[in-house]
């Protein structure tokens, strides 16, 4: 609470839901932004390690699972310390999530080898993306507004939005109000700004 700039939680919610106020846009954004991140873990796989250090292998349920210390990991790391400066309960949630992506992500790509791995990375990312551009109808998706803020907030806010619906969560007393007044002014000022524009 009263944080400000890379950490405050309020902000980055509010840009977030501005972009993502209806029922059908929220659906479709919990239904494609984690496969956007696991398919693009899955492709980063096949990154050449950074150092010489020995792959962690291990078997899960009988398979053989390696996992590689290079850009995927990183990004996955990146990721989870990230959301858990957020917010202790959900950001450890999502934190524990980019690590199942990460190590479910490095099983499938290796199961499947680059030349089919790349090739479903590719069709899984199209339809996703195109998915949430179609979902989000008269209004720009956030990535055009802000791109960093898009790609690295979208998997937490989905994760928090569901848990708030589902059951309440809020990360203080009084989030959700103080978020939802944001992103109405944000609206307002959207739909005012568009309609100078035609008029």
């Amino acid at each position: 609470m009263g944080r400000t700039g890379l950490f405050d939680l309020e902000k980055h919610f509010a840009f977030y839901g501005a972009y993502h106020s209806n029922p059908i846009n929220i659906a479709i954004h919990v239904l494609f932004v984690w496969p956007i991140f696991f398919t693009a873990l899955m492709i980063l796989y096949f990154i050449p390690p950074f150092f010489n250090i020995p792959n962690c292998e291990f078997y899960l349920f009988g398979n053989h699972v390696v996992l590689v210390w290079n850009v995927g990991f990183l990004v996955a790391l990146t990721y989870s310390v990230f959301y858990f400066t957020l917010d202790l309960k959900v950001g450890s949630f999502a934190a524990f999530l980019c690590v199942l992506c990460w190590v479910g992500s490095s099983f499938v790509a290796a199961q499947l080898g680059f030349p089919l791995a790349w090739k479903v990375v590719l069709v899984a990312q199209i339809v996703c993306w195109a998915g949430q551009f179609i979902g989000h109808g008269k209004r720009a998706p956030a990535l055009l507004d802000n791109l960093i803020q898009a790609f690295v907030m979208a998997p937490f806010f989905v994760l928090l939005e569901g848990l708030q619906t589902l059951f309440g969560y809020e990360p203080y007393p009084g989030f959700h109000a103080i978020v939802q007044a944001k992103i109405d002014a944000d609206i307002k000022e959207w739909q005012e700004s568009k309609q100078s524009l035609i008029s």
